[in-house]
């Protein structure tokens, strides 16, 4: 049966969407496609969706993963990127934020769950 979602499309709103959209292009590297008037729509790595339960009004969270946050952070924080130290050490893996050009603020975490995309790919090898 083929799946009824091919993709996942996230929006992130900006006070600078021009400065964030060259912080993703040229400090985080990922490719991109212009829709139109330079209205650029970027690749993302493979991507999970994790449901979590809340009381609060609708909030939608963004991190991006890593193998190895030290790693990554030292990265990032060569290119000029702030992150939130010390890390947090959360039950699901180590986390902190990076802040955004715009001021808006994503997260940075290195899991220590078993990755849903890593099934996924396993199973499409398989096929």
């Amino acid at each position: 049966m083929k799946p009824m979602i091919s993709g996942t499309h996230v929006i992130i709103y900006s006070r600078d969407a021009e400065a964030d959209r060259a912080f993703f292009r040229d400090v985080l590297g990922l490719d991109s496609v212009d829709s139109g008037g330079g209205w650029l729509i970027f690749a993302l790595p493979p991507a999970e969706v994790a449901v979590h339960p809340t009381e609060e009004t609708d909030s939608h969270d963004l991190y991006l993963l890593c193998e190895d946050i030290e790693v990554s952070a030292a990265e990032l924080e060569r290119r000029g990127v702030r992150l939130k130290r010390p890390f947090d050490e959360a039950r699901w893996g180590r986390v902190t934020e990076i802040t955004l050009p715009g001021g808006g603020r994503i997260g940075l975490y290195q899991p220590k769950h078993p990755l849903a995309h890593a099934k996924t790919r396993a199973s499409a090898t398989q096929r």
